[in-house]
């Protein structure tokens, strides 16, 4: 069973620095890319904005375009995990931060939800002005 535990928010100032983590239970084809999402406070129904992906198996990364020069996203294959560092972080960066994990199918690992099949529970950052 494909379990993701993410960890690593909290609060934080304006233009300071979270790194997050996903631990994943383990690498299969079905877990080749692994991308970060948010989702921000509000009315329920709000879609999730994806973030960052990376494909465990070869390392090729996307990032939104929202986040292109303040986060990046990498991993540590020995420990089945992958990291979201965030700098410069802004008060419209608050939100439930969750990875998600899904085949590759043949593409290439990006923020398309339909990808991923597993997602985590999510952990909360806010950044305060």
């Amino acid at each position: 069973q494909v379990q993701l535990v993410e960890s690593g928010g909290g609060s934080v100032q304006a233009g300071g620095s979270l790194r997050l983590s996903c631990a994943t239970s383990g690498y299969t084809v079905s877990t080749t890319c692994v991308a970060w999402f948010r989702q921000p406070p509000g009315p329920p129904g709000q879609e999730r904005e994806g973030l960052a992906a990376l494909g465990r198996n070869i390392g090729d990364i996307y990032y939104g375009d929202s986040v292109k020069g303040r986060f990046t996203i990498s991993q540590n294959a020995a420990k089945n995990t992958v990291y979201l560092v965030m700098n410069s972080l802004k008060p419209e960066d608050t939100a439930l931060y969750s990875c998600a994990a899904g085949p590759r199918g043949g593409g290439y690992c990006d923020t398309a939800k339909w990808r991923y099949d597993y997602w985590g529970q999510g952990t909360q950052v806010t950044v305060s002005s």
